[in-house]
């Protein structure tokens, strides 16, 4: 064996005592090494790494093996004939000693270098992943086009969740198309022709049972969950009303009954629907699974869409975000955000007119977020220093925290770059500031035997105290 690889090896050693053959053996190397080391992690994980990590792993670390290995032969034929053109080519390649000086020396600079290498390349590459996998990377890499979505993301519950664990995910398909689409998004963003505001619903979002599922097992919900909202009058008193419902939301069956998530969601799929817009707002034909296996068919008795609207609409199985389609971007009106900063203490509710002032504020257009700051600062200082001037007087520290605080619900809602105002994203959860439930559940979808999609408030909860200022049912549940 030796003695056929002799021929070969002889002229490999000699020519490749250049800096170009050395980087490209160095280099090939190195990602080869750092590769085998990323894959026996991976190989020996329970879950695999971070998504982003393909990019490392299978793009980039890949390439610099191939630039590597293009380097090797490049360097040997150019070295060849720089000796060719003077003429010190020799007939007979020198024999391989690994005693030689410039042999020994040779190989310790490539051991020595692929060692650093492998060091750089795998912090590099561990840095990189983790920079790529946060949500810093996501949220403001692309700085006006996302500033929307990852203001309101860094206010949602979902806020420690990674925006790569539900857009992106492991396996090498979500991977692929993730990387179409986010070159497409790139380009947008290079030449500015991403749309204001961000379309959404996304169309081809990671299924629910892949995302949110990991999480949330919708069939084990059980029970029956008190919720309390309370909201402010825009009186000079800032009157509170509580409303105190108990939301059915179990699955299917349980002591309580089958709630909201049974009859929406189960091993079997309940529901199916076409929407005939891009927002899925208008939903003329809903088709539903009963208990004992029989399809129904609703029609809207009140929806324009002909046959040909129908075929062309968007036929969809019912998962998780069509009714939380906003879970980790949820925009607020600016009632319900004053409401939930007035609750919380930030704007004191013994500012007269508080809740008035701020909506007030609020619901005002201004050309840009940095206008309106100024404007909104002002009108809460104008307002109570020339009304109210004893208070202002005394309270100023609360006018000041008052109006930084609606000015706050303004900087994580309205975008006016983006075309992003109040009401501009849809949410589905509930039917009072977007219609919600009530694109199905409104009396009008009808079987063909006339029975309809109930809109009856007992489907879904049960009211015990509506808009009611100190409700006696807060002290009889011991929530006061």
């Amino acid at each position: 064996m030796m003695q056929r690889l002799l021929p070969w090896l002889k002229p490999l050693v000699f020519l490749g005592s250049n800096p170009i053959t050395l980087v490209g053996a160095v280099l090939t190397t190195s990602t080869a090494l750092t590769m085998i080391g990323a894959f026996v992690i991976e190989a020996s994980r329970e879950r695999p790494l971070h998504p982003y990590a393909g990019i490392a792993f299978f793009i980039i670390l890949p390439s610099l093996f191939v630039l590597g290995l293009l380097l090797i032969p490049i360097g040997l034929i150019r070295r060849r004939r720089q000796l060719r053109a003077k003429g010190e080519l020799p007939t007979e390649y020198p024999a391989v000693d690994l005693r030689q000086g410039a042999l020994k020396r040779g190989l310790l600079m490539v051991g020595a270098m692929t060692l650093v290498n492998v060091a750089l390349l795998s912090a590099a590459t561990y840095q990189g992943v983790s920079y790529m996998d946060s949500t810093e990377f996501c949220g403001q890499s692309c700085h006006s086009v996302m500033a929307p979505e990852y203001a309101a993301f860094k206010n949602s519950v979902h806020s420690r969740v990674g925006c790569v664990e539900c857009h992106i995910g492991p396996g090498a398909g979500w991977f692929v198309r993730s990387k179409l689409s986010g070159t497409r998004q790139l380009f947008a963003v290079a030449l500015k022709t991403y749309s204001r505001p961000i379309p959404s619903p996304v169309k081809h979002l990671r299924p629910a049972r892949e995302t949110c599922e990991h999480c949330h097992w919708p069939q084990k919900f059980h029970g029956d969950k008190v919720v309390v909202r309370t909201k402010y009058s825009p009186d000079e008193q800032n009157t509170p009303l509580s409303t105190v419902l108990v939301l059915k939301v179990g699955g299917h069956g349980g002591a309580s009954g089958t709630g909201i998530h049974g009859r929406h969601l189960d091993d079997t799929e309940r529901i199916t629907y076409i929407a005939t817009d891009d927002k899925r707002q208008v939903i003329p034909w809903v088709s539903y699974v009963a208990d004992d296996g029989k399809t129904v068919e609703y029609v809207s008795t009140e929806s324009k869409a002909t046959p040909q609207d129908l075929a062309q609409g968007e036929r969809r199985q019912m998962d998780c975000m069509d009714c939380h389609n906003r879970p980790s971007h949820t925009f607020e009106l600016p009632e319900r955000a004053v409401d939930e900063a007035m609750a919380l203490g930030r704007i004191s509710p013994r500012l007269p007119f508080a809740k008035k002032k701020a909506v007030e504020l609020l619901r005002t257009e201004y050309p840009d977020q940095a206008t309106a700051s100024r404007r909104i600062a002002e009108g809460f200082a104008e307002f109570y220093r020339t009304t109210y001037p004893d208070l202002y007087r005394k309270d100023r520290s609360l006018v000041e925290q008052a109006a930084q605080q609606v000015n706050a619900i303004y900087a994580r809602n309205v975008f006016p770059q983006m075309n992003v105002g109040w009401g501009t994203y849809p949410n589905n959860i509930g039917h009072e500031d977007f219609v919600g439930c009530f694109r199905c559940h409104d009396e009008v979808h009808q079987a063909s035997d006339g029975r309809t999609i109930s809109q009856s408030c007992d489907a879904c909860h049960t009211i015990l105290a509506q808009d009611e200022n100190d409700p006696k049912i807060l002290a009889d549940l011991g929530l006061k």
